[in-house]
């Protein structure tokens, strides 16, 4: 089976998405949210969800740790871009996912 990949962006961001080749579904209001997420999850082929991380923010708690809960699609958000250095925040990300993923926190050494 060959997994899509799919975005849901404010429409600031979109062009930017469409630009990078990824397909990607505007989102106007936030409180769209919830319904968006609801449809990306019967999409059998969806593999991957991107979300911009400001559109996450207003899903209800409860909703978006059901979405989480599936193994397809892997939501991975998308933080908004900060200028200047962010140091160590890409290996907490990813420690974050491994805990997820695998039920327990890991050290990377």
């Amino acid at each position: 089976m060959s997994w899509r990949v799919r975005t849901l962006a404010s429409q600031a961001s979109a062009p930017g998405f469409r630009l990078a080749g990824l397909a990607v579904d505007e989102v106007r209001e936030p409180r769209e949210m919830e319904s968006r997420l609801a449809l990306a999850a019967t999409q059998a082929d969806l593999g991957i969800l991107l979300v911009e991380q400001a559109l996450l923010d207003a899903v209800p708690p409860l909703a978006l740790r059901a979405f989480e809960r599936r193994a397809v699609p892997i939501l991975v958000p998308i933080p908004k871009p900060r200028f200047g250095p962010q140091e160590g925040e890409g290996e907490s990300y990813i420690l974050e996912l491994l805990r997820r993923a695998i039920g327990y926190r890991v050290r990377l050494q």
